[in-house]
């Protein structure tokens, strides 16, 4: 079977796979892997900013605030407390991703003239503005209690428990059918960046990314890729956000902060710089480890419940993935996604190393 072949019934059975989980999860599996996909939807927009073009951004965390808050603004009906817009929720949706691509727009000027480090401090303070901005506009973000999220509704279909809905003797409530929600965002997101990346864009990113003067001289236009692919990369975060938001079904300022960034900084870096596949890996692996420890602290060693003196759950997670990074760093260059072809090239050698059977002698041309 040729490697295309392979990954493509590798890429089906995936789809198959996550399309059955709903069916035999339970609701703690199903929210944490609601996380994992909006995680992986998001980092796969950072990785194409960071991984593939070298843009480092400090700011992911407001883009996936901008999304959240946008779709339950254009999505809430006005009323005393908070302001509203009432559109339909998929327009609301989607206007939440033009709403964080108008964003990166506005910042795409800076984003296309700095980088590096300057860049990273300068998206930095995304996060404090955003901060500011979700405390204090209380009647557009409900302030430090944040905002209810209403449910997607598409053509009468709820994404909620109500109107009951039982599918091969299985309830379907809010938790399945986010699921399939965030599955079928999910695919068509690392469609979309994998043929970005292998195709002529992602030539031109990997060019500025490795060499930015060769990249100008050979005619690429650095800053327009520079401030599109920022662009982009809100557009991926607001989706994340917005589905975030659907999953929480309540926004909350703290969540949006200089700790999510990191996270999702840690994500692209564990799972791949500069792939698809490497940021779904590195979501799955950040954002699950948390839950994990949260739900089977009690017996595992060094791991305290939040408040008694001891690591939490939270921080025992960060040490985790802190040290994961420093391994990858260190000794695994291409992330959990180039773990794959490593093992590929090793058992490819050993093949090639060990001796030829008589058979196989025999079969050898003369």
């Amino acid at each position: 079977m040729s490697d295309r072949a392979l990954r493509l019934a590798a890429a089906t059975g995936g789809t198959l796979v996550l399309l059955a989980m709903p069916f035999y999860l339970d609701a703690f599996w199903l929210q944490t892997g609601l996380f994992a996909m909006s995680a992986a939807i998001g980092a796969i927009g950072l990785n194409l900013l960071t991984g593939a073009t070298g843009q480092l951004s400090m700011g992911h965390a407001f883009f996936l605030a901008v999304g959240a808050y946008g779709y339950v603004y254009l999505a809430s009906d006005p009323g005393p407390h908070a302001a509203g817009l009432g559109l339909p929720t998929p327009l609301a949706f989607l206007g939440a991703i033009v709403l964080a691509g108008i964003a990166g727009g506005l910042f795409s000027p800076i984003a296309g003239r700095l980088r590096g480090v300057y860049l990273g401090i300068a998206s930095l303070a995304l996060i404090f503005i955003g901060q500011h901005v979700l405390f204090n506009a209380e009647g557009v973000t409900g302030g430090f209690n944040g905002r209810d999220v209403p449910p997607l509704v598409v053509a009468g279909f709820r994404f909620d428990d109500s109107p009951e809905l039982v599918l091969f003797n299985v309830p379907l409530g809010a938790l399945e059918r986010l699921w399939f929600l965030a599955v079928l965002l999910l695919i068509p997101a690392a469609w979309i960046a994998r043929g970005i990346l292998r195709g002529r864009p992602g030539r031109a990113m990997n060019t500025i990314r490795d060499h930015e003067t060769a990249a100008a001289v050979m005619g690429v236009p650095v800053a327009r890729y520079r401030a599109g692919v920022f662009v982009l990369s809100s557009m991926y975060a607001g989706a994340a956000g917005a589905l975030l938001a659907l999953a929480f079904r309540r926004t909350v300022p703290d969540y949006f902060g200089m700790f999510l960034s990191l996270d999702y900084l840690a994500m692209i870096v564990i799972g791949g710089l500069g792939t698809a596949a490497g940021a779904v890996a590195g979501a799955v692996f950040v954002s699950v480890l948390p839950q994990l420890l949260t739900r089977f602290g009690d017996d595992l060693p060094l791991v305290a419940a939040p408040g008694s003196g001891g690591v939490s759950p939270a921080e025992a997670a960060r040490i985790l993935y802190g040290a994961a990074v420093v391994a990858v760093v260190l000794f695994l260059p291409g992330g959990l996604a180039g773990m794959w072809p490593r093992l590929r090239s090793a058992a490819a050698r050993r093949r090639a190393a060990r001796p030829l059977t008589r058979l196989e002698q025999e079969e050898q041309p003369t």
